[in-house]
């Protein structure tokens, strides 16, 4: 990863969304997530993007995303089931709550005459402190600006969500 930043191309990115990417990088490959030692394009979300999967499975699921636009990062969790996690998300720090129960994301149930559902394509429902919150999922769970001394707050949600398989001890 490190190699890659340096490249020409990301001159633009500041020094401190550089450290943050590389020191969220080492966490995502301590747990056993990859990014495939490569810096897409960004589409719609800026002129890059970084894509992490789990190493060694089949499956390419997207477990998390930074975006690197102009003007500073944007690191996107991909997070499901919230009501599991109801007790975690209520006793995190108001800035990692806030991903679940601010304004941001919240569903404007913007109907689409053809089959009722909201425009989103998909609509995430779940309860903290006891409201019922509604969200849109392409708006859910982005952290713009990301800071590096919160990456273990990150972190503790990632595995909150996706927690790390024990070792089998052999008898």
């Amino acid at each position: 990863m490190d190699k890659l930043l340096k490249e020409e191309r990301f001159n633009y990115v500041s020094d401190s969304d550089k450290a943050f990417i590389l020191a969220f990088n080492d966490e995502m490959t301590r747990l056993g997530y990859d990014f495939g030692g490569k810096i897409g394009s960004g589409y719609c979300w800026g002129k890059y993007m970084v894509i992490y999967t789990k190493t060694g499975v089949k499956s390419k699921a997207v477990y998390a995303r930074i975006y690197i636009p102009d003007g500073g990062i944007v690191l996107r969790l991909f997070l499901n089931k919230v009501d599991k996690h109801q007790e975690f998300i209520e006793k995190a720090p108001a800035y990692i709550k806030e991903m679940f129960s601010g304004d941001y994301a919240k569903c404007k149930h913007d109907r689409d005459d053809k089959d009722g559902n909201c425009r989103s394509g998909f609509r995430k429902s779940f309860s903290i402190d006891g409201q019922l919150i509604e969200q849109c999922n392409p708006q859910t769970y982005y952290i713009n600006h990301p800071e590096i001394l919160k990456i273990p707050d990150y972190i503790a949600l990632f595995t909150e969500f996706y927690p790390q398989k024990k070792a089998v001890k052999n008898r």
